[in-house]
Parts: C-alpha cells; structure tokens; sequence
C-alpha cells in the first residue's frame, strides 16, 4: 500500500540485471559514488547516467531522478546500505532516460511518480532523442511507469519534514524541465538543465532551446542564496557561483553564434570559428552544443 504523501563518500559495485535497459545491452557492473550532503541526505553518483538526491527519513525515501532502468537494483542495494527501504516518492526532472526510465521499475513497484506535465505527456508518444552522433527512437512507456502527478509551473511536495518546491520555468532542456528545491536543506537539483562535467545539452529536436536554459537558470537563481548546493544532471555538485559562470557562458556562446548566424555561417563554419574556445579545456568537445544552439538559432 502507498504512504500519504502531502501534495563521507562511498563505493558500491553491483552487477545489474541483463535486458533491463533500453539504451544499455547486457549486464554490467554498476559503480556509485555517494556524496552526504546531510544526516538524511545524499547525492548519488554514477559512471553514466544522472545524479540521484535521496532523502531518507520517518515517512520513506523520496529521490529526485530514478536512471536508466537497469541501474535500479544497484542504487535501491545503496540505499539500503545507508538505512532506507524501499523507494516511496519519485521526482522527475524531465523523462531523458537516463534521468527517468527507472520509473519503469519503481513504477509498477508502487513509487509516486511526480513530473512537469510536459514530461509526462512525451512519454505517452514516441519520441525521437537527436544527440548529433546518433539518433535514439523510444516507444510510448506503459501506463505503470508515468507520473501519477503533474504539475503546470509550480508545485509542492512535504516528505520527510521537507519542503520541496518544484518550479517549471519554461522550455530549457527538454521542454517538460522541472527544478527541485528542497528548502530545509538548501539544495536544488537542475537535471540537464546545468551540467558541471561537460557543455549542456539541448534537445532542440523535442523543444529545448538555449534562451529557454539561459532564463530558467536566471529564474532558479532568484529563487535560491549564496550557500546553497546546486545539483547538475551530470557532474559535481556546484554553488551559486556555479551555476552563475554556467549562465554567463552559455550566453556568450549563444550570442557568439548568434552573430555569425547573422552573417549568414553554415554549421560548418561556426564550428570553425570556435565559439567555445574560452571553455573547452575544461568541458571538452563542444560539437554537440554547438549544434543544437545552431539548430535553435536557425530554425
């Protein structure tokens, strides 16, 4: 039976179950990283996939993102390991199934699902994820695996003597993103929105737009102090700061693009020109990002 709900670091390696994951063939060992953000609370880290916050308390286990579906067993061992059962309360972010396909399984466990309506809504269709070096088509998801809530653009969830705001700001990185800010803790999890190990993201193809990441990042900070943890998608927890050098380099590579977009450039010669030059030695290949803003820009 469902709970009411009012609407250090550690290692472990498991080996997950074979045929579980869309986007992952076969068994494999499952490694997590476990960051304690405080008493009741903890960040989860995986090799691939996304960050997973758990809080652990009277009333259950609540997590923000569940992962591809395959990696359930592992994190569900963890949390155990740090004196939680079973998984009561489910937020998503947005539906990418590396943040959200575990709803799959916790789902039709009896885990509350709770997600911007967006996100619920494109997991009723198929959908196509343009990621520039490959092309992945996923099916409509069954009915045990789609949020029983949703929310248009605020909502708040108390568990664990938490309150937890979720805030929708618009269209960023999917066009279903929801902020998750827990208040007592002084801790917000982005999703996709921000990335702190590599250029974010933007599923241009199924409504994400690089204004819409600039804005929802202008409007979490506004909501949010210098002191508190902001958790990325992907990547180590960051700050304040963080999340503001994020916003200003985002926006800079945007209107660099955006320039030589209106100067008539191909893809090909905005990659030429570099635009993300004053970052790469630090997140990488920016081929991806360059271009989905392109896309964004020029569609």
């Amino acid at each position: 039976m469902k709970k009411m709900i009012m609407v250090a670091f550690g290692f472990i390696a498991l080996a997950s179950q074979p045929g579980w994951a869309q986007g992952l063939a076969g068994a494999e060992e499952v490694q997590i990283r476990t960051q304690q953000l405080a008493e009741d609370l903890y960040l989860l880290f995986f090799e691939t996939g996304g960050n997973l916050l758990v809080s652990i308390g009277e009333q259950g286990v609540l997590i923000v993102d569940d992962q591809f579906q395959n990696r359930v067993p592992a994190y569900q061992a963890r949390i155990r390991q740090l004196g939680g059962g079973d998984i009561d309360v489910v937020l998503n972010t947005h539906w990418h199934a590396d943040h959200a396909e575990g709803n799959r399984i916790l789902g039709a466990s009896g885990s509350w699902i709770i997600s911007h309506i967006n996100s619920r809504e494109i997991l009723k269709h198929e959908r196509i994820v343009n990621t520039v070096q490959r092309q992945t088509t996923y099916e409509p998801w069954e009915e045990a695996a789609l949020p029983v809530a949703t929310f248009d653009d605020t909502m708040q969830v108390h568990f664990n003597g938490e309150r937890i705001d979720l805030m929708h700001f618009g269209r960023a990185h999917t066009t279903g993103d929801a902020a998750v800010i827990l208040r007592n803790h002084n801790v917000v999890h982005l999703g996709d929105v921000f990335n702190t190990s590599a250029y974010p993201f933007i599923d241009a193809d199924n409504g994400g737009h690089v204004d819409g990441v600039i804005q929802f990042c202008e409007a979490v900070l506004m909501q949010i102090d210098a002191d508190t943890v902001v958790v990325p998608g992907h990547g180590e927890a960051g700050t304040y700061a963080d999340l503001r050098n994020y916003v200003d380099m985002v926006r800079t590579v945007r209107d660099r693009i955006a320039a030589l977009v209106e100067d008539g450039a191909s893809l090909e010669e905005v990659v030429a020109a570099n635009p993300t030059a004053d970052w790469d030695g630090e997140l990488g290949n920016s081929i991806r990002f360059i271009d989905r803003v392109y896309a964004n820009l020029t569609r």
